[in-house]
């Protein structure tokens, strides 16, 4: 395990994402990055990006050194507020931090990183690239995402925007949230269900913050079909990785 390191259209505003520069192998299967949040939200708040500065690449420790630090953990508290299930959780998941884009969450360990244009970072599931984790950053105007509405106003926008793709089947919102990251700041997270002829029924996490006017988009997508549905543990897996998407820490 290495430690490195959820649409409305708005004519004045321009949306630019640059390439990602080639750091990994490029992914073998197509899978649509993001739901119509990412769009939605880089539409209605970006703007023109401006040049970043080189800064301290991904920071990268092992998986013997992280394990030791969870387990490290677990140990100092009793074990009754720990099941066994809640201890594999975490050591199924790896932290990952751009410190040159400011970002930092937990990933499925074993989902591989790969390259693809328009995302800042993206992690599939090896040979399932249709389950997937991805961060877009780009500048916006904003200086906190409640200055564009609340979280129930960008999930009713979210949700509109989605049915109106001729691939959407169905979409229906699950749950709406907002919580609290480093520094107050605001975090609004969204799940939903959607059915489409483009991969079928999948569950979609995803979470949004601005931070030192950059809008930060998490999406998580997976495969939520009648015959496979998502599991509890893969579930709890993603909500992990939904809850922990936040400013990087300072270094």
């Amino acid at each position: 395990m290495a430690l490195c390191g959820l649409s409305v259209t708005h004519s004045n505003l321009i949306l630019y994402i640059p390439p990602l520069k080639p750091t990994t192998r490029r992914s073998r299967t197509h899978s649509p990055l993001f739901s119509p949040l990412t769009t939605t939200l880089t539409t209605l708040l970006s703007q023109n990006p401006k040049q970043i500065d080189p800064v301290k690449p991904p920071i990268c420790l092992s998986k013997r050194v992280l394990n030791l630090t969870i387990l490290a953990v677990l140990s100092s508290v009793p074990l009754s507020r720990f099941s066994k299930s809640m201890a594999q959780d975490y050591l199924d998941l790896e932290l990952y931090t751009d410190s040159k884009e400011g970002f930092t969450l937990l990933k499925p360990s074993s989902w591989i990183k790969v390259d693809k244009a328009g995302a800042t970072a993206l992690f599939e599931e090896e040979n399932k690239g249709a389950n997937n984790v991805g961060v877009v950053v780009t500048p916006v105007r904003l200086t906190s995402l409640d200055e564009f509405g609340t979280p129930q106003f960008v999930a009713d926008k979210l949700i509109q925007a989605e049915k109106r793709k001729e691939s959407t089947k169905d979409a229906e919102v699950i749950a709406v949230s907002e919580r609290s990251g480093k520094g107050g700041l605001h975090v609004y997270e969204f799940e939903y269900k959607l059915d489409s002829t483009r991969g079928g029924m999948k569950r979609i996490f995803s979470a949004a913050f601005v931070a030192s006017k950059k809008l930060y988009l998490l999406n998580i997508a997976h495969s939520d079909k009648p015959e496979s549905p998502l599991d509890t543990h893969t579930r709890t897996i993603l909500e992990q990785v939904l809850h922990s998407f936040d400013v990087a820490p300072s270094i």
